[in-house]
């Protein structure tokens, strides 16, 4: 099962991602954390990448696509994945979608995680972040285990990011009515696309998240 997460920034992808994929035995693929490895690690797809960062620039779609195709190639995500971050643009989502015919292979669910503007302005300035792992929380809705520290790195402290400013975090909100949003009718087009509801408790957005996927799986 190939299931792509959209949505807004700080709808909850991520906490939302983590408990599908943990559930269900695949990988969460974080196409923000395969870049800052890729650049880490100094893949050439990583020194492309930070090259272009440095100077300002944004990543194109080709070094994006190079970097999906080298992590689903990898054993664990033969049978399936959850996809966090990308596609972000149509473009990426016909990148996409070429990349898994070569193979015989399609994506099967796009679940958008759907939450009004300003709620999520609200989570965003409460979002903290392990600047180990990238791991976002929410001091309010998905706090950590232990106060101030990540959960998979219990030594490093959580710290806000600078971007999480409202003024910010309404450009950013911009950014994905633009770019993003057309992806909505992209997959609702195939018939890939369920809505879900992303406002309440993360149980109750878990559970409304299972049910929408039920729909592509026959009820598994």
């Amino acid at each position: 099962m190939r299931v792509i997460l959209l949505g807004p920034p700080g709808v909850g992808k991520g906490t939302q991602g983590r408990r599908l994929a943990a559930e269900r035995g695949w990988p969460l693929i974080s196409t923000g954390e395969l870049l800052r490895d890729a650049v880490a690690q100094r893949t050439p797809l990583g020194d492309q990448a930070r090259r272009l960062m440095d100077a300002g620039q944004l990543v194109p779609d080709g070094v994006m696509i190079g970097l999906v195709h080298d992590r689903l190639s990898q054993p664990d995500a033969v049978s399936g994945f959850v996809l966090d971050g990308f596609p972000r643009t149509v473009p990426q989502a016909e990148a996409l979608d070429a990349l898994l015919k070569e193979n015989g292979l399609a994506i099967d669910s796009a679940l958008l995680l759907s939450a009004p503007e300003d709620e999520l302005v609200r989570r965003l300035k409460k979002r903290l972040e392990c600047p180990v792992c990238k791991r976002a929380y929410n001091v309010a809705s998905a706090p950590p285990r232990a106060s101030g520290k990540c959960d998979d790195h219990p030594d490093v402290e959580l710290v806000h990011r600078a971007d999480d400013d409202e003024v910010t975090v309404r450009s950013r909100l911009s950014v994905y009515d633009g770019q993003t949003r057309p992806l909505i009718g992209y997959y609702k087009s195939r018939n890939r696309l369920a809505e879900v509801e992303g406002v309440g408790a993360p149980e109750d957005v878990f559970t409304r998240l299972r049910q929408a996927l039920a729909v592509f799986v026959g009820g598994q």
